[in-house]
C-alpha cells in the first residue's frame, strides 16, 4: 500500500513538472501584437447645462385634466333628466334596433304607429308613449315614421337630448 502512495505522488510531481517547463512565446506575441492599434485616451465627459427652472404661470388657462362640459354644467344646470320614478312601458325592454315600425293608422285625428316586438306582439303607439331602452318619448307620428326624443347619460354622466327616426319597414 505505501508502493502505491509514494507512486501516486511521483506521477503528480512529474505531471507538475511538465507544466512548469514550457515557453509561451506565441502567447507573448499575441498580446503584443493585439495591443498595436489600441489607443490610450478616453473621450472626456459631457459638460451638463446648469438645471433652468421654470415657473408654472398657467393658472388661468383651463386644465385638461378636468372636462370643461363638466364645468359648464355646474354654472348652468340644465336640469334635463329622465324621470326614474314613472312606471315603464312595455316596449321599453326592447333596444330600437329590434323593435319594427309596421303600420300606422289614423283615428279621428289621432295618428298611431304599429310596432311589432321581438315576440313577434303588435302594439299602437301614439305621441308621447315610450319605446327603447334609452327613455325614449315620442313626438311625432306620421305615415312612415317616428320621432323619438332620447334622454342619453354622454361620458360625464350628464343626461342630453338625442332625436331618433324609427323608419316604417318594408314588407316584402
Amino acid at each position: 500500500m505505501r508502493i502505491k502512495y509514494h507512486c501516486l505522488i511521483i506521477m503528480v510531481f512529474l505531471a507538475l513538472s511538465a507544466c512548469a517547463g514550457g515557453s509561451f512565446n506565441d502567447l507573448d506575441e499575441f498580446v503584443k501584437e493585439s495591443g498595436k492599434g489600441l489607443r490610450g485616451q478616453v473621450d472626456p465627459v459631457p459638460e451638463m447645462e446648469p438645471f433652468k427652472h421654470f415657473v408654472y404661470e398657467a393658472f388661468d388657462i383651463p386644465s385638461p385634466f378636468i372636462s370643461r362640459k363638466n364645468e359648464e354644467a355646474q354654472h348652468a344646470n340644465n336640469g334635463l333628466q329622465p324621470d326614474l320614478k314613472r312606471r315603464k312601458e312595455v316596449l321599453e325592454r326592447y333596444p330600437l334596433e329590434s323593435l319594427k315600425m309596421v303600420g300606422s293608422l289614423q283615428q279621428h285625428e289621432i295618428i298611431f304607429a304599429l310596432i311589432e316586438s321581438p315576440e313577434d306582439t303588435l302594439h299602437r303607439v301614439s305621441v308621447g308613449n315610450y319605446m327603447g331602452q334609452d327613455f325614449g318619448r315620442i313626438a311625432d307620428i306620421s305615415e312612415s315614421e317616428i320621432k323619438l326624443k332620447e334622454i342619453v347619460q354622454d361620458g360625464v354622466n350628464e343626461w342630453t337630448e338625442r332625436v331618433s327616426t324609427f323608419m316604417l319597414e318594408d314588407q316584402e
